[in-house]
């Protein structure tokens, strides 16, 4: 990542005892790259030391891949007991925007909304808690969708939720945030078609806490405070998309992250 992409660059641990899961996300959008375009014999490549990190861990992984998100990448890996002999699994790579080619044409009324106040602490760690939830459903269903089934029909769900929700609030919330700001006063206008969409996502996030303390999901479970503050988000675009009037949040500015992130990602700047 330090070669290769740029910062902001974190490195975390996930998943659960039994399946741990490396992940080192950066700042980058260029999809990951496992193979030089040069052709090495065995002695060669064994003294070359540049261009082989994926490969690396691909002989030290179960299973690998790379996610591009809106704000860069993540790559991924879950740890094998002892290095393999052969060139490893492949990597699962996506893109976000495979997920959105089939999303509809919005709709030409738009409800505005407005939800003043917002902190952004919490919002920004709900939204990696989001992104690290819909990259779990979304490797189900490309790996194991004989097995699990489901998953294809929850990534539907999130891909519908990704197109649903305004690009603006990514905008103003990125603009809060340059400023220095704690809180971010949102306005922005929303296809009244989607209220469906938000009312489904919150389900969904009430039900992937179910599987994630279950250990069905590699991710963890929300704390209660983040739960309260997500249903009150969300529910911010319900409720106003449908004529009422905003109700500002009222609960603590800051909410922990999963496992006490601060204190467990190391960040390189």
């Amino acid at each position: 990542a330090l070669l290769h992409a740029g910062a902001p660059i974190h490195v975390r641990v996930r998943g659960t005892r039994d399946h741990p899961r490396v992940e080192v996300a950066d700042g980058s959008h260029e999809p990951p790259t496992t193979a030089l375009a040069v052709a090495l014999d065995d002695e060669d490549e064994l003294m070359f030391t540049f261009g082989r990190g994926l490969q690396i861990v691909a002989q030290c992984s179960e299973a690998w891949g790379a996610a591009i998100e809106p704000d860069g990448k993540v790559v991924w890996f879950e740890p094998t007991t002892s290095p393999r002999q052969d060139a490893g699994p492949e990597g699962a790579v996506f893109d976000l925007s495979d997920l959105l080619a089939g999303a509809d044409a919005e709709s030409d009324h738009v409800a505005q909304v407005l939800i003043p106040g917002v902190p952004i602490a919490p919002l920004l760690t709900l939204r990696r808690h989001y992104q690290e939830l819909r990259r779990e459903v979304r490797l189900l269903s490309l790996a194991h969708e004989d097995e699990y089934p489901l998953a294809k029909t929850l990534t539907d769900v999130f891909a519908a939720f990704d197109h649903a929700y305004p690009p603006l609030v990514t905008h103003q919330v990125a603009t809060a945030v340059a400023d220095d700001r704690t809180t971010v006063d949102l306005d922005i206008g929303l296809d009244p078609t989607s209220v469906a969409t938000f009312e489904q996502m919150v389900t969904l996030l009430d039900l992937a806490d179910e599987f994630c303390r279950g250990q069905r999901l590699l991710a963890l479970a929300r704390t209660p405070e983040q739960a309260e503050f997500q249903r009150w988000f969300l529910g911010e675009f319900v409720q106003q998309a449908r004529g009422e009037k905003p109700t500002p949040w009222v609960g603590p500015s800051m909410v922990p992250t999963p496992a006490d992130e601060d204190r467990s990602a190391k960040i390189v700047s």
